[in-house]
């Protein structure tokens, strides 16, 4: 199977509810059996890995994401183990710069934030340099792809069960979706209760309904699926009262995959994918053409240590 056939069946396999496998099935061209067994040798072969959701940053309340720069060295590969252990991290790369990782967190609330940024602390206290600093983002732009302004603001508040369904639907799928009874099963372990399905079914709608659940995705390794290079750009606009308009334009970049409003002076950063890593500057340039941008940053991610994500493939 060629790249471009890869490609294609991951954009297939990107849906606003659960995958209907009968239905991509006939729109690719495969029995649904050939595809079954397509998924599965991607995955033995670790360029896929699960079935996965990606959920609206923008909820009430709102989720809080960070970006943690960490000053380490090669000596301390314990740093990276630790920091993997916390199910919090959206992302870690190696990138090349004064901080040397670049750890991307998503806290369900500020009481979580600070609950982590505890154990942040007591890992980086055993580290050399015991140098990091904290990136917080005012406002989110764009996620894996998804274009958030697109949706319009909903006040759609989340208990606690609705946390845990959208957890178990992140964390907890194999390359086939979870059904209601297998989801039930999970919930009773955690919080010892029963909950009927046609409960947890009519929930599930109601995050789709109101966009709290963006999409159902597989996550993959981007190297594997021909995205040769990860950048972190970091943009300073020539006029700051323009930030939101450069950022509405921004969005609409494919290459961009995420971008985030931040309280500094190169106030917006973006995540850049690209197929070849030569493309960037090319990229580069062409930003420049708009005449609004003042000045840019780059952090180039010399390894994904997280490597299964997912994205809008372009």
């Amino acid at each position: 199977m060629n790249l471009k056939e890869v490609q294609h069946i991951l954009i297939k396999l990107n849906s606003k509810t659960k995958f209907n496998i009968k239905k991509i099935s006939q729109e690719i061209g495969y029995s649904r059996q050939t595809l079954q067994k397509y998924l599965k040798k991607l995955k033995d072969q670790r360029v896929i890995r699960n079935t996965t959701i990606n959920i609206n940053p923008d909820l009430r309340p709102g989720l809080k994401f960070v970006l943690i720069q960490i000053k380490s060295n090669p000596k301390e590969p314990y740093l990276v183990d630790k920091l993997l252990a916390l199910p919090q991290l959206k992302s870690l790369d190696g990138v090349f710069g004064e901080f040397s990782l670049n750890a991307f967190f998503v806290f369900k609330d500020q009481e979580e934030f600070n609950l982590v940024l505890n154990e942040i602390d007591k890992i980086m206290a055993s580290s050399h340099f015991k140098k990091y600093q904290i990136l917080e983002t005012i406002k989110i732009y764009k996620t894996n792809g998804i274009r958030l302004t697109q949706f319009k603001p909903r006040n759609f508040n989340l208990d606690d069960k609705d946390h845990l369904i959208l957890k178990i639907l992140q964390e907890e799928q194999g390359l086939k979706t979870l059904s209601t009874y297998e989801i039930r099963d999970i919930m009773k372990k955690v919080i010892e209760k029963d909950i009927s399905q046609s409960t947890i079914h009519n929930r599930i709608k109601n995050l789709e309904a109101n966009n709290i659940i963006l999409n159902y995705v597989l996550n993959f390794k981007a190297k594997e699926i021909g995205f040769e290079g990860k950048f972190f750009l970091r943009i300073k606009p020539k006029d700051p009262s323009k930030y939101e308009e450069l950022a509405l334009k921004l969005e609409q970049i494919p290459g961009i995959t995420d971008l985030y409003r931040i309280g500094e002076e190169y106030g917006l950063l973006a995540v850049v994918r690209v197929k070849k890593i030569d493309r960037y500057g090319e990229f580069i340039r062409n930003l420049y053409l708009s005449e609004e941008i003042e000045d840019t940053f780059t952090n180039f991610v010399l390894d994904e240590l997280k490597p299964f994500i997912n994205f809008l493939i372009f």
